[in-house]
């Protein structure tokens, strides 16, 4: 694919062009040139887009799309087309279907659904068989087959002798173990945080230490097996700390953390609606405000949108039987962008992508195009026509949000976002 980029902003740290306005000439897949002004004499199409800022394509850790199984909830298919028009070149997929992604021929069938895509698919297979929590899956088998991770998705493993085992024998090929940060003796049939909320509306309540304390464990096993391992979606102050002081110590760990536990509370339940339902639960202010300076110095590695798709009958039901979940690859830009600055933004949406076996690949001459393009200053409320994933569970409609990606050039295609 041949395509010339024009008066483009370039947002990349490890470009020798960052903060620059210049053409990017992008042939057959790769950037042949940077540069003011630049001519056309091959009249390629040309690409010229209202204050068009360009960066690395950006990555997610964790997003569900449903196939195979529950493709009522979404497909594979849309899921990725949803992820190019949100901005992002490359995510993680979770072992979040029906039947669960545990074995060799499992994680083919996946990467088979996304070969010739312009969005990577990096696919996350499950940590035990069946998620079930009793044996190890085909950990070693999947890693052949191209799985960059294990992970039960929102399923803790609470046999401690199993997680220590998982990162005994991951360790001997590198493989990145992640752990749902919940004890769910403690949670209990809580469904959402507890705290004054919580009692006023009458919900049962899921405590911080249901968290705290599964991670305090996986730290403890961790610094005993000398393995690799990954916390997803932290929600708590104290969880930062332990993650830090893990950090000190030289552990191989690393976390992340949900966009909407960065930008809402638990008050946002006070009237039921259960697109708020997430697991881990909105939490208090004094939470979102050290998960945000955790994002601030490093001690969180990643931010993800944890986009989950749930059909309507899955949602539209009492607050205690509706599902834990929420989409948010349409809105994951926007609302980062009013919580950090745009380089801090792009920073975060750039990273995280060497813990899952990928490399970033930096804006310069000679390099393959792994490009988003965004407009990073168009205000706007978030509704129902941003949403473009086939379920509409949105924890961020009627959020006032600020940028939205055009598009990505990736794996030799252009795909941008028409509306």
């Amino acid at each position: 694919m041949n395509v010339l980029i024009k008066s483009a902003t370039i947002i990349d740290t490890k470009s020798e062009f960052h903060n620059q306005t210049l053409d990017i000439l992008v042939e057959k897949g790769s950037i042949s040139n940077i540069g003011k002004s630049l001519e056309n004499p091959k009249n390629y199409n040309e690409i010229s887009l209202d204050n068009l800022h360009v960066s690395q394509g950006w990555f997610d850790s964790s997003v569900s799309f449903g196939e195979p199984g529950l493709e009522q909830r979404d497909t594979i298919a849309n899921g990725l087309k949803t992820a190019a028009y949100s901005g992002f070149s490359t995510v993680a997929m979770n072992a979040n279907s029906h039947p669960v992604i545990d074995t060799n021929s499992d994680i083919v069938f996946v990467t088979s659904k996304s070969n010739n895509n312009a969005v990577t698919l990096l696919p996350i297979g499950a940590l035990t068989r069946e998620s079930e929590g009793v044996d190890l899956a085909e950990l070693y088998d999947m890693k052949n087959a191209g799985a960059v991770a294990y992970y039960d998705y929102m399923k803790p493993i609470t046999n401690a002798n199993l997680m220590k085992i998982a990162l005994q024998y991951a360790s001997n090929f590198d493989g990145l173990v992640c752990s749902f940060p919940q004890d769910n003796k403690i949670a209990g049939k809580g469904v959402m945080n507890e705290h004054v909320t919580s009692t006023s509306l009458g919900l049962k309540g899921i405590p911080s230490i249901a968290e705290e304390l599964q991670i305090a464990r996986d730290l403890f096993l961790l610094e005993y097996t000398g393995g690799k391992l990954h916390i997803p979606t932290i929600s708590t102050a104290k969880s930062v700390a332990l993650i830090r002081e893990a950090k000190a110590k030289k552990l191989d760990i690393s976390c992340s953390v949900a966009i909407h536990n960065l930008f809402f509370d638990d008050s946002a339940l006070n009237d039921f609606n259960t697109h708020f339902k997430v697991l881990p639960p909105l939490r208090i202010q004094s939470d979102i405000d050290a998960l945000i300076e955790g994002v601030k110095d490093g001690t969180i590695d990643m931010v993800t949108s944890d986009h989950n798709p749930f059909n309507i009958e899955e949602k539209k039901v009492e607050f205690d039987y509706a599902a834990y979940g929420t989409i948010g690859l349409e809105s994951a830009f926007g609302a980062l962008q009013t919580i950090f600055s745009l380089k801090k933004t792009v920073d975060i949406l750039t990273k995280g992508k060497q813990r899952f076996s990928t490399e970033g690949t930096p804006i310069a001459i000679g390099n393959s195009a792994n490009i988003t393009l965004f407009n990073p200053d168009l205000k706007y409320t978030f509704d129902k026509e941003y949403i473009l994933s086939k379920s509409k569970n949105a924890i961020f409609e009627g959020a006032k949000l600020k940028g939205k990606a055009y598009g990505i050039l990736n794996n030799n295609q252009l795909i941008l976002n028409q509306k």
